[in-house]
């Protein structure tokens, strides 16, 4: 775990309130056939700004990850790329790609449900967004509703594999 990451504070009122709905964009993803992972992103005065879900499927687009889906629409809304401030809650632990854009992107904090051992950037795999050698960094909370998110993601490869696919 990163020195950035702080625990305490995954059981807060609102971080489960919004995970809850980052659950519900994952939700929508896996009923399109994606990989369930949701995204929602609020402002510092606790406003909902944008979500969005993995969309690789429906798109055909590589980079539709629910965290790109949710930047892109907050920063479309702000009218801004810079998107400081914010706090985006997202079902699975961002992979190199979206960490990437979290820096880039200049949130406050990402608050995230599920470790992902493969390709976690934040805690797990690499430990992009809490290291002195990028531009920027942002405070990370780790495990929040992490059972139902894993839940989510155990149910739909386990439905893959029953179906014969990937």
């Amino acid at each position: 775990m990163s020195k950035f990451t702080v625990d305490c504070a995954a059981d807060s009122p609102a971080h489960l309130q919004w995970m809850a709905q980052a659950l519900r964009e994952a939700d929508v993803a896996a009923s399109a056939r994606d990989v369930p992972v949701g995204c929602v992103i609020v402002d510092a005065e606790g406003r909902e700004l944008s979500r969005g879900c993995n969309r690789r499927e429906r798109d055909q687009d590589p980079t539709a990850h629910a965290e790109i889906v949710a930047l892109r629409r907050a920063a479309e809304r702000r009218q801004c790329w810079r998107l400081e401030g914010v706090t985006v809650y997202v079902t699975l632990e961002p992979c190199p790609m979206c960490a990437g854009a979290l820096v880039n992107a200049r949130v406050a904090r990402l608050v995230y449900g599920a470790r992902d051992a493969k390709a976690g950037a934040i805690d797990s795999a690499f430990r992009i967004g809490n290291g002195a050698s990028l531009n920027h960094e942002f405070i990370v909370i780790g495990g929040v509703e992490e059972k139902a998110c894993v839940e989510r993601l155990r149910t739909f490869f386990e439905g893959l594999r029953a179906a014969g696919e990937k």
